[in-house]
């Protein structure tokens, strides 16, 4: 049996949910901004590994701006009530970002594989691998799960 949790609950659950990923979020995003001011950054990836570097900062940046916007809504539209609204829109929030960060973080651990070892297939196979275990856990596991829970 499930019991319904409260309004305020949720968006405590979901404040906490946000907390979680913000930290691992910037910090990657640090180590970007920084990976492009290491001399060898030029040298080690071509032109086409730069570029998908830039992207993944680009997927990276929005990614934040989607976790953020909760609080900047909160903080302005309803800074001392609590809706149902909001914890719906920061909810799909939360979910949305998870998709450019999930991109992001396959597409530079292709270019990691690729500075490693220059083989364009392993680094594409390894990034396509690590997205899709993330999409499995990310999105599909849960929707499943949900389904199985709604069916009871």
């Amino acid at each position: 049996m499930h019991k319904t949790e409260s309004l305020e609950s949720q968006v405590d659950h979901i404040i906490e949910e946000s907390r979680m990923v913000l930290p691992g979020i910037q910090a990657l995003f640090g180590f970007q901004l920084i990976a492009v001011f290491n001399s060898s950054f030029s040298q080690v990836l071509p032109r086409a590994g730069r570029l998908l570097h830039l992207a993944a900062v680009v997927l990276i940046a929005c990614a934040i701006a989607l976790i953020m916007a909760p609080a900047a809504y909160h903080r302005q539209a309803e800074r001392h009530r609590v809706s149902s609204f909001f914890a719906d829109y920061a909810s799909r929030l939360i979910t949305i970002a998870m998709a450019p960060l999930l991109v992001a973080i396959a597409m530079e651990v292709a270019l990691v594989s690729y500075a490693i070892s220059p083989i364009a297939w392993v680094a594409a196979l390894l990034a396509a691998m690590l997205a899709m275990l993330y999409v499995g856990l990310w999105y599909i596991y849960p929707r499943l799960k949900q389904r199985r829970s709604t069916s009871r």
